[in-house]
């Protein structure tokens, strides 16, 4: 199909700056594309039929890295 349309893992490394240059960067393209990823997490890894912690221990180990993140100035006194 058209760059354009292509997901991120299928556009080969000499089309990467091309692919870029087609996505939107308005505020309403970047929440489309946070949506978009959201839903396909929550596709992927949460409403499954059969699904296992997968999915809530990858939202958990984030947080904990984002929270250790913030309080990286605290934790190194």
């Amino acid at each position: 199909g058209p760059l354009s349309e292509r997901p991120l893992m299928e556009v080969r490394l000499g089309e990467l700056h091309t692919w870029i240059s087609t996505c939107n960067f308005s505020p309403q393209g970047l929440l489309g594309a946070v949506q978009k990823a959201w839903s396909s997490y929550c596709a992927k890894y949460i409403h499954v039929r059969q699904g296992g912690p997968a999915g809530i221990s990858m939202l958990l180990a984030g947080y904990c890295l984002l929270s250790y993140g913030w309080n990286y100035q605290h934790f190194s006194k």
